[in-house]
């Protein structure tokens, strides 16, 4: 009856996925030559921390 929300502790996963987006973008647009290297940076900072989180549990499973 009642709602089931379950975003609890969602935040800070949220904060550390949004700090690892800038951080991406900062380094890849630093390292960019050029308009389309610059678009590529911004396509590459969206997606590099979930490579980083997916490669890093896969880590840590063995």
């Amino acid at each position: 009856m009642g709602s089931n929300n379950s975003t609890a502790g969602s935040g800070a996963s949220g904060a550390l996925y949004g700090l690892g987006i800038f951080g991406a973008w900062v380094w890849f647009w630093q390292e960019a030559d050029g308009f389309w290297w610059h678009v590529l940076a911004i396509l590459e900072g969206l997606v590099w921390p979930a490579f980083l989180v997916y490669h890093g549990l896969d880590r840590l499973a063995g």
